[in-house]
């Protein structure tokens, strides 16, 4: 996945959530978790990817750990030229399920998460990784699906969010890596376009 002349991989550091989510007890997520996954990266950043759930962060001596996802996340966004330092990561779900569990009541409960985070941070643009967080987010769409949303701008909260793969499908399927690259790199262009308009560097 990485060739040795490319920068390593790196583990973005952990955001933590505020009280009243740390404590959440809304679905039955709360009785598997070790904690709540706010989000990585960078919590000041006006670019907002959205991934269903988190993976593990540590491996099972309790070290610290990058898993698949994460990864492949990374060289998706190297080979699109946009820095891991400029992204805010988050999720669907605030808590890394490890067993089975009702996945719509843990969505449709966690949502109220996600949208204060919109409210708190207010980003300029989102990225959906997958069909689970295209179906949440297009929710009001008939069987939204990648395949049909990549390469568009969609709305979700009146903001501008696009569409790419999961990168887990990625790293199963590596002939989706070229499809993964090009949508990163749309994303890339209209997050250059974003921040001339508003400034930033």
């Amino acid at each position: 996945m990485l060739r040795m002349d490319e920068e390593p991989f790196v583990i973005l550091p952990e955001e933590m959530g505020p009280p009243e989510a740390r404590q959440c007890e809304r679905c039955e997520l709360s009785r598997q978790r070790a904690r709540v996954i706010w989000g990585e990266g960078n919590p000041q950043a006006k670019m907002m990817l959205i991934l269903d759930n988190p993976g593990a962060r540590e491996d099972r001596q309790g070290e610290a750990f990058l898993c698949g996802t994460r990864e492949t996340l990374q060289v998706g966004l190297r080979k699109a030229g946009l820095n891991v330092d400029a992204v805010y990561i988050t999720y669907l779900l605030k808590c890394r399920p490890i067993r089975a569990y009702d996945k719509q009541a843990a969505r449709s409960a966690c949502s109220s998460h996600l949208l204060f985070q919109l409210r708190e941070k207010q980003p300029l643009l989102l990225f959906g990784f997958g069909n689970v967080v295209a179906e949440t987010l297009l929710s009001h769409q008939e069987n939204p699906s990648v395949k049909q949303l990549r390469g568009q701008w969609h709305t979700f909260q009146g903001i501008p969010v696009g569409f790419t793969y999961h990168p887990l499908a990625v790293r199963r399927r590596p002939n989706l890596m070229r499809s993964f690259v090009e949508d990163l790199t749309l994303l890339q262009a209209r997050w250059s376009e974003e921040a001339a308009s508003h400034g930033f560097n």
